[in-house]
């Protein structure tokens, strides 16, 4: 799975992207946030407050009960970015 950050996201965790395998319970949005907010204290801080963070797989919005699988393109990024 590949994941993009963008905006403070990016700035928080200290990549701009990266590719992953997460864990086999990790199987729609809300649980990938979750699981990346246990990465270290970037990802924590980043991450803490699920409800300002948007996503989109495969370049389509994407809600919190979205599936997940392998190949999927994650973005993540805040509601507002600026140019």
């Amino acid at each position: 799975m590949k994941l993009l950050y963008f905006a403070w996201l990016r700035t928080k965790t200290g990549i701009t992207q990266e590719e992953v395998a997460p864990p086999e319970h990790v199987r729609d949005v809300a649980s990938l946030v979750e699981w990346l907010r246990t990465r270290g204290p970037g990802f924590a801080d980043a991450f803490g407050n699920a409800a300002v963070v948007r996503v989109a797989v495969n370049q389509e919005y994407a809600r919190p009960d979205h599936p997940l699988r392998a190949g999927d393109e994650v973005a993540l990024f805040p509601p507002v970015t600026g140019g």
